[in-house]
């Protein structure tokens, strides 16, 4: 079983700043890319940051210059720092990961997995 958990959301002020963690737990060969993704109230779920197991990292344009995503691999851990924070911020940010299972010797599949979610409210 593999579990992504989130920890970090909570409630800041317009122009403040949190950082959100993700690490992931069980039995796995390796994960890929791991991102973050926001639902606000009414909407649909939609990208915030991507980044390969290389760390080349992708940003929605609504957030680019206030947030940055960065792993840790050894921790098969996320981060997403967000500073300069907006009322329109306000969701629940899930984090996800491509994950790789080792099926047999030979053979390794990629699954993908999310969290369940942390509300992040701005607001004054």
């Amino acid at each position: 079983q593999v579990q992504l958990v989130e920890s970090g959301g909570g409630l800041v002020q317009p122009g403040g700043s949190l950082r959100l963690s993700c690490a992931a737990s069980g039995s796995f060969f390796s994960i890929n890319g791991m991102g973050w993704y926001r639902q606000a109230p009414g909407k649909g779920r939609e990208l915030v940051a991507t980044i390969t197991r290389r760390s080349t990292t992708n940003y929605a344009d609504s957030v680019k210059g206030r947030f940055t995503i960065s792993r840790d691999n050894a921790k098969n851990t996320v981060y997403l720092q967000m500073n300069s924070l907006k009322p329109e911020d306000t969701a629940v940010y899930y984090c996800n990961a491509d994950v790789l299972l080792r099926l047999t010797d030979a053979t390794i599949e990629t699954v993908q997995y999310w969290g369940q979610g942390t509300q992040v409210t701005v607001s004054s």
